[in-house]
This record gives C-alpha cells, sequence and structure tokens, in this order.
C-alpha cells in the first residue's frame, strides 16, 4: 500500500522537468572547469540522499517542531548582527569551526513550512484574509525580511519578501487589502528608496536606469548577444573560454549559456522554468482544502519564479544585480540543496495528502467525492 501510494501520486511530472536543468548545468560547467564539475555533482548526489530524507518526513503533523525550527532560524539571524562574519562588506555568515552556514537560506524553508501549517489551521474565508489575519501572517513575513535586510543581503531579502506574499495572495486576500498595498507601495518607494537601501544598492539602481551599467553586465550583454540564433561550439565562446565574462558559472551562467546554445537554447531553458512554475501554480487548485498543499506549491512556484527572472533579468541590463543564482543551474551548494529540500517538502504533501486527510479525520474531500457521484 505504501510503495503503491507512493507510485500513483508521486509527481514525475516536476522531476522530469528538473533533470535537463541539472544535466546542461553539468554541461557547461564540464566545459568550464572538472574540478567545479565535481564538486557540482557531489552537491547533486548529496541532494539526492537529502531529497530522499526530506520525503519522509511527515511534516504535516509536526506542527510543534516546525514552529520551533521557524525560532531557531530567527535566532541565527539575530545572531548574525553579533557574532556574523563579514564577507565583501556583508555580514551574512555564521562561522562555526570550518563550518559556514548562511541563515537566510534555512529560513526559507522555515518560512514555507510556518506557514503552510498556520495557514493549513487558519483558512481564509471565502472573500479572502481580512486585514486582521493579514497582519498576523505578514508579522511572520515580515520579520525575517527585515533581518535579512539588515544583513544587508537585499538579493535574499526581496526573495522572501516575494515567495510569502505571492503565496498570500494565491491562497486569498481580500481585493481592498491588495488595492490598499498596491497604493501604498507607489506612495512609499520613494521614502524606501532614499532611506532604506544602502549607498551601494542605490548606485546599482542608478546605473541601471542611467544606462551606466558595470563591466559585468556589458561583457553580460556581448555574450548573449554573440551566441546569436543557434550559439556557438566551445573554441569560439570567447567570452567565458577567455574570462571576459565574469561568474559564468553562477550569477551570470544564463550569458554563458546563451552565447553557447544561442536565442533557441535560450528559449528551451526558459521553457523549463516557465513548465515548473505553471505546473505548481496547477496543484493550488488540485484540492480546496488542502492548504498545506497550497502553501507549499505556490511559494516553491514563486520562488522559480523569482529566482529565474531576476537572474535572467540582471545578465540582459534589465535588473540590477543582486547575486540572485538560477535555480538548479548555477554552480553552488546552498541554494542547490535548499530548492532540493523544498522539492522534496512538496512531493511529501503531494504523495501523502490523502493519508494524511484520513489520519487527522479530513477524509471530508473523499467523502465529498463519493457524493457528488
Amino acid at each position: 500500500m505504501f510503495g503503491t501510494r507512493i507510485r500513483i501520486h508521486f509527481d514525475y511530472i516536476l522531476i522530469l522537468l528538473i533533470i535537463p536543468i541539472i544535466v546542461m548545468s553539468s554541461f557547461l560547467l564540464n566545459e568550464t572547469s572538472q574540478t567545479l564539475l565535481f564538486r557540482q555533482l557531489s552537491y547533486t548526489f548529496l541532494g539526492l540522499f537529502i531529497f530522499l530524507f526530506v520525503f519522509f518526513v511527515p511534516f504535516r503533523s509536526l506542527y510543534m517542531l516546525v514552529t520551533v525550527f521557524y525560532v531557531v532560524c530567527i535566532a541565527l539571524l539575530l545572531a548574525v548582527e553579533f557574532v556574523g562574519t563579514v564577507n565583501l562588506g556583508a555580514k551574512r555568515w555564521i562561522s562555526i569551526g570550518g563550518f559556514s552556514l548562511q541563515p537566510s537560506e534555512p529560513v526559507k524553508v522555515a518560512v514555507v513550512l510556518f506557514l503552510a501549517h498556520y495557514i493549513h489551521n487558519n483558512p481564509p474565508p471565502k472573500e479572502g484574509y481580512g486585514w486582521i489575519d493579514f497582519g498576523k501572517i505578514s508579522f511572520f513575513i515580515l520579520l525575517p525580511f527585515v533581518l535579512i535586510l539588515i544583513e544587508p543581503d537585499l538579493g535574499s531579502a526581496i526573495i522572501v519578501l516575494a515567495m510569502g506574499y505571492g503565496m498570500l495572495f494565491i491562497i486569498g486576500v481580500h481585493k481592498k487589502i491588495l488595492i490598499t498595498l498596491v497604493v501604498s507601495a507607489l506612495i512609499f518607494s520613494p521614502i524606501a528608496f532614499k532611506f532604506v537601501l544602502k549607498p551601494y544598492q542605490v548606485t546599482r539602481i542608478m546605473n541601471l536606469v542611467t544606462g551606466n551599467t558595470s563591466t559585468q553586465v556589458q561583457q553580460s550583454l556581448i555574450a548573449v548577444g554573440s551566441g546569436g540564433l543557434v550559439g556557438k561550439d566551445y573554441d569560439n565562446a570567447t567570452q567565458a573560454n577567455l574570462k571576459f565574462l565574469p561568474v559564468a558559472t553562477s550569477d551570470f551562467i544564463f550569458a554563458h549559456f546563451a552565447e553557447r546554445f544561442g536565442f533557441i537554447g535560450s528559449l528551451v531553458l526558459i521553457a523549463l522554468y516557465i513548465g515548473i512554475v505553471v505546473h505548481l501554480l496547477s496543484f493550488c487548485f488540485l484540492d480546496s482544502d488542502d492548504y498545506f498543499l497550497k502553501v507549499i506549491a505556490s511559494c516553491l512556484a514563486m520562488l522559480f519564479f523569482v529566482y529565474t527572472s531576476v537572474n535572467i533579468a540582471m545578465t540582459i541590463e534589465l535588473a540590477p544585480v543582486v547575486g540572485i543564482p538560477l535555480p538548479l543551474f548555477s554552480y553552488g551548494g546552498s541554494s542547490f540543496i535548499t530548492f532540493i529540500i523544498l522539492i522534496a517538502m512538496f512531493e511529501n504533501a503531494i504523495t501523502f495528502r490523502f493519508n494524511t486527510f484520513a489520519n487527522q479525520g479530513g477524509n471530508r474531500f473523499m467523502l465529498s467525492r463519493m457524493k457528488s457521484r
């Protein structure tokens, strides 16, 4: 019965959309550096074991542990301010012996799990959340957002904000709140630009607006444009091979990919990401009562959308450079493992949803389906 449930309800489509992304990333890393390839493959195999472990964790019944996990992650973000390690002008890491932890990564998992439990236990009314419930949920989103922004890490802070509120508006918020927030954002954006952002962040935005882009972005644009329709072979891909393109394996890996595989290859890669986002969002309408699944699916969809759109936009001079990697494609372990954990959580939520409902007395879904027949 257990194996049958996994075989029937496990979402294979998402895995099939992800595999080509990881394979194409490995191909580029192999051309760039065998060392980086082996490291990324080690992250991939580690991610596989983590996936298998996380997949079998009964998250739906671990409300207290999830709450503790959220509190611990907030405490780690607070600890960064006092015992954090400074690197490149930002204090984002905590060093313990020879191990470094960036708390902004696990906090994304903590926020998703905590909101999934909270909203599942406090579902929105038909017209959407009102101001009181909206304020409560906003607190759990804004707290990590502010702590990450203080580090400063504008990229991760924006991701937490976009993920949380993107999910919240998909789940359901009263339209009056949406209108109020849009108007408030338009009014207070200039204030935030003046008093909240750091000087270097303001400089990046102004450079984007005025067209005075950095050498990084200029080389990225050359790489993307030189790829043409079908791309260049390895020997002629000079931007990446001759090191003109900076961080060609991480932040600007899309430009590297565009130079090698051109416009058509870029369209294929973007189509895979669009397919992932649309596929995940489809699960928000699978069962109107399963808000646990809705929250995880919508949060993961928002993460893929924000990471992908911002990363690609900054490589083609449509967004300031904020150091956001391309999901499961850029070289690096932190973001890769975070996405693997969230994907495992989603697969867990979709695979074991019927069994959980029965254990919680939530078999009303099955009964409603039987009555409708």
